[in-house]
């Protein structure tokens, strides 16, 4: 019987072999990418969520946008003609988690900072038909009417400064501040405004 023959009439052994084979190319694969400064080190001029960006990015993730909306534009011609220079590992070192998803119900997100106007986001998020008519996107009227919690804001940049995000403890003591008397709205704005603004000019 050949040593083939053997491991396909064990059970166990043939398990045990491919886990083995699986591993090894896995880690052939994902080893490197840690010695990479492209996948680990931010692109020029990347600087971490603002307290108002990072709370708008909590609310982005609360109400679920990321399940019809990527963020990541794939470097092929039909991508980049339509939403811009395609996504490098550099610009995504301070989010936690990453949001890039794979649903395009609605577009890509990644170069919308700066495309278009506050106004004309706040407007697409009280009701998206009135500056998209053919949109199916839900609307969002109550995150002009709800006020922001700043309760938990420094924890999370103290957390988030543990893991390497370069924030300062002026910036953290400083907080608080930049979120009172600001909506919901103000905050997803500001963070959908910030996506993909660091490597604008390329």
């Amino acid at each position: 019987m050949s040593i083939q023959e053997k491991v396909e009439k064990n059970i166990g052994l043939l398990i045990i072999l491919a886990i083995c084979v699986i591993s090894v190319g896995g880690l052939v694969q994902i080893v490197p990418l840690f010695f990479q400064s492209s996948t680990t080190l931010p692109v020029e001029g990347l600087k971490p969520y603002t307290a108002l960006q990072l709370t708008g990015r909590d609310i982005y993730i609360r109400e679920g946008c990321v399940g019809c909306h990527s963020q990541m534009v794939r470097p092929f011609r039909a991508e980049t003609e339509r939403y811009g220079h395609y996504s490098t590992a550099g610009e995504f070192i301070y989010d936690r988690p990453f949001l890039w998803g794979s649903k395009r119900t609605g577009p890509d997100l990644h170069r919308v900072g700066g495309r278009y106007s506050d106004d004309w986001h706040i407007a697409h998020l009280i009701n998206p038909r009135d500056v998209v008519p053919e949109s199916i996107m839900p609307a969002f009227p109550w995150l002009a009417k709800n006020e922001l919690d700043a309760s938990d804001i420094q924890q999370k940049m103290e957390g988030l400064r543990y893991l390497g995000h370069p924030y300062t403890d002026e910036q953290i003591r400083n907080a608080p501040e930049q979120l009172k008397g600001k909506t919901e709205m103000d905050a997803m704005v500001a963070y959908l405004q910030s996506l993909g603004t660091a490597l604008k000019d390329i």
